[in-house]
């Protein structure tokens, strides 16, 4: 929602979860201060302002930090993150009177940063390391068609481009950017988000078990008894060879609160991700992502790609070779409903399957246009098939019978 309050399209108080009379009236004790010290020993909480806290159970939740990787320069003022209120405020300070921005770092942050900084017609340079848009999280076309796009909307994108350093002005205000290539792009804002990282600065000056993140079991539970971390900060445990979860999403975040909240009310939960899930919007194309689809295909792994010749809708679903079960699912342009999808991956779905019901998943086909014809005859183009869509069932199929009659 920051950015939607910088371009204007919201007010602070439309992004506040409740009604300010909400706390009084649920009996929450709602504190607006910092937290200088955890004492598990004695559950007690220090504050900036000198105040000591008691507690019986302890949720920490201090979300992510911006990443900075030693840049000279990376301190200096006009340069910044973007995670926090605190940060957009910093940023309508720093965004006063300038000519241009430099943007670093091609992840989702970063691309709601240049979108926020176009609405107020400020040009904008992106360097980004990648050979494309994101294509260390999205396959080649994709990441293809994005970039592609990004570029449509007046964005200055540089890609194979690494930051070198940042320059002052003869007052210590940053005036450029130099790139890998000691090419000088001057500027008088940075925006540097290469991704986020756990807070943990908190959980360091205790007992608290860290690595990555502030580590914990399934259960969202950490070494120290009654003390609990969830979201941003929380490193799940997971035991063998794989790596430790970080899942930085507000989703998981989600269910991640809902899970240790009844375990903290006495009912021990353990948290269960599901299938995984994300949605983001890059200018006017929306993006859902089910399952995995990795940006390069595993080897036990095949995929179907469409994308429509107008380069702005796509779809791509990975399926596995042995079974064509369905394992993720990526959308472009196209809004799909998220318990169709997440039921699919769940239930083992085949790919042709999917193929053939794609209509039962478009969320609202009476206002947005239906690419299912165009997905299932491509596919079977390129796989001699001959496969049909299946209507809707139920009381959609009857409402909407005659649109997917010719679909």
């Amino acid at each position: 929602a920051l950015m939607y309050i910088y371009m204007g399209h919201m007010g602070f108080e439309q992004t506040k979860p409740y009604e300010d009379w909400f706390w009084k009236k649920n009996k929450i004790d709602l504190i607006r201060a910092y937290v200088t010290d955890i004492d598990t020993e004695f559950k007690r909480l220090h504050l900036k302002d000198g105040r000591i806290i008691s507690y019986d159970k302890l949720l920490i939740a201090t979300g992510s930090k911006s990443n900075k990787f030693g840049w000279p320069g990376q301190d200096l003022p006009g340069v910044q993150g973007l995670y926090s209120y605190q940060d957009l405020e910093l940023l309508e300070a720093n965004t006063q009177n300038i000519s241009r921005a430099v943007i670093v770092g091609g992840g989702l942050i970063g691309i709601e940063l240049a979108e926020m900084l176009l609405s107020r017609h400020i040009p904008v340079t992106f360097l980004v390391r990648e050979h494309f848009y994101w294509d260390n999280v999205l396959p080649m076309d994709e990441a293809r068609l994005i970039s592609n796009h990004v570029r449509e909307h007046g964005i200055d994108l540089r890609l194979k481009t690494n930051l070198k350093a940042i320059l002052p002005d003869e007052t210590g205000r940053v005036r450029a950017v130099v790139t890998e290539y000691d090419e000088e792009i001057p500027c008088q804002f940075v925006g540097l988000t290469p991704g986020v990282h756990p807070n943990i600065d908190l959980a360091k000056t205790t007992k608290v078990e860290t690595s990555r993140g502030i580590l914990v079991n399934d259960y969202l539970e950490t070494n120290i008894p009654d003390v609990y971390a969830a979201g941003d900060c929380a490193e799940i445990i997971v035991e063998g060879e794989q790596r430790n979860r970080i899942e930085q999403l507000w989703y998981t975040a989600r269910k991640q609160g809902a899970a240790v909240a009844k375990t903290i009310c006495g009912s021990r939960t353990e948290y269960e991700k599901g299938i995984w899930f994300n949605s983001a919007k890059f200018f006017d194309i929306e993006y859902q992502t089910y399952g995995f689809v990795n940006n390069i295909r595993r080897d036990e792994e095949e995929s179907f790609y469409w994308e429509h010749p107008a380069g702005k809708h796509c779809a791509r679903f990975v399926c596995k070779k042995d079974t064509k079960t369905l394992v993720g699912m990526n959308f472009f342009g196209m809004r799909m409903r998220h318990s169709v999808c997440d039921s699919w991956i769940r239930e083992g779905k085949t790919l042709e399957y999917v193929l053939q019901h794609l209509p039962a998943a478009n969320f609202d086909p009476e206002f947005f246009k239906k690419y299912e014809g165009q997905i299932i005859e491509s596919y079977n183009q390129q796989n001699g098939r001959q496969l049909k869509l299946k209507d809707r069932s139920g009381l959609f199929s009857k409402i909407f019978t005659a649109n997917y009659a010719g679909a």
